[in-house]
Parts: C-alpha cells; sequence; structure tokens
C-alpha cells in the first residue's frame, strides 16, 4: 500500500512538473512573439470625461500583432487593427522604419448596461516597425479590410544575384 501511495505521489510530481514546464513554454513563446506587438494606448483626461464612462478602467495595452514578409520585389506588413476606420490611421516611413498611428475611439451603444469583461484598448496608439530593407516610398501602398492593414513597400536597389563560374 505504501509503495502504490509513493508511486503515485511520483506519478502527480511528474505530471505537475510537466504541465509547469508546458506553461511555461506557453508564457516564453507568448512573450517572445509578442514582444514588439504589445502596445500602448493613452487617453487624454478630456477623452475620459467626455464619453462619461471612466475609460481610465480600461486596459492601456493591447496586441496590435503583424507579420513582416518579403518577396524578390517588395516588403508586405500585416497589422491586425480591428474596429477603427481607415481614416483613423497614419503611416509614415522614416529611416527604414515604418510607423502606424492612430487612435481607437471607445463607442457606447447603451448607457443602461454594466461591462464585465473590458479587454480592448482604446486611445491613441504607435506602433513602430523596423523595415530589413530600403523600400520605395513614392510607390508604397497601403489598404484595410476586415481589421487587417496591408502595406506594400516596393524595395529599391534590388540586387539581383548572378552566378559567376570560374575561367
Amino acid at each position: 500500500m505504501l509503495d502504490s501511495l509513493k508511486q503515485a505521489g511520483r506519478n502527480i510530481g511528474h505530471g505537475l512538473s510537466r504541465t509547469w514546464e508546458s506553461l511555461a513554454e506557453g508564457w516564453r513563446e507568448l512573450f517572445g512573439r509578442c514582444n514588439e506587438a504589445l502596445t500602448h494606448f493613452s487617453r487624454s483626461e478630456d477623452k475620459e470625461q467626455e464619453t462619461g464612462t471612466p475609460l481610465s478602467t480600461l486596459p492601456h495595452w493591447s496586441l496590435l500583432a503583424g507579420e513582416v514578409e518579403e518577396t524578390d520585389k517588395e516588403i508586405v506588413v500585416h497589422l491586425e487593427i480591428p474596429g477603427m476606420e481607415k481614416e483613423d490611421f497614419r503611416i509614415t516611413i522614416e529611416n527604414n522604419m515604418l510607423y502606424i498611428s492612430g487612435e481607437k475611439h471607445f463607442e457606447r451603444d447603451r448607457i443602461d448596461s454594466v461591462y464585465h469583461t473590458m479587454e480592448r484598448a482604446y486611445g491613441a496608439f504607435q506602433r513602430t516597425i523596423p523595415l530589413p530593407r530600403n523600400v520605395d516610398t513614392d510607390k508604397s501602398e497601403a489598404s484595410y479590410k476586415n481589421g487587417v492593414m496591408t502595406i506594400r513597400l516596393p524595395k529599391v536597389g534590388v540586387e539581383k544575384v548572378k552566378n559567376i563560374t570560374l575561367a
């Protein structure tokens, strides 16, 4: 009986250890992937008082998940920014840095309700994305559809690869 209790204790300990390792791995991956995507949203005191709701209780940080993809001819940036209109964004490129800023407005349809969960952030934000190559800012294009911003940045000085055989 004592041996079976010891074995059960070892099994539980092993299971807890594996669970802890899995949880720690998940947090490491989340932190690593979201390190640059975590974006601060700031609100002025005037905005908090304007709506008649205590916006100070809403989160000030949110994830703006994105991807930077490179092809032979261009850099393509995809950024998830749901709940906004395309007019709410400003996009700037300077010194191989892409700056995306805007303001996500808090809109409340009803005033006779109580929120139990508030996970979305509102306010002004700026996200900075380093670009891996020089881009042609004059030929750059941006679109916004279904909460995803896509920015196409043609590369300049695209190097052509040429193999040279020895004589």
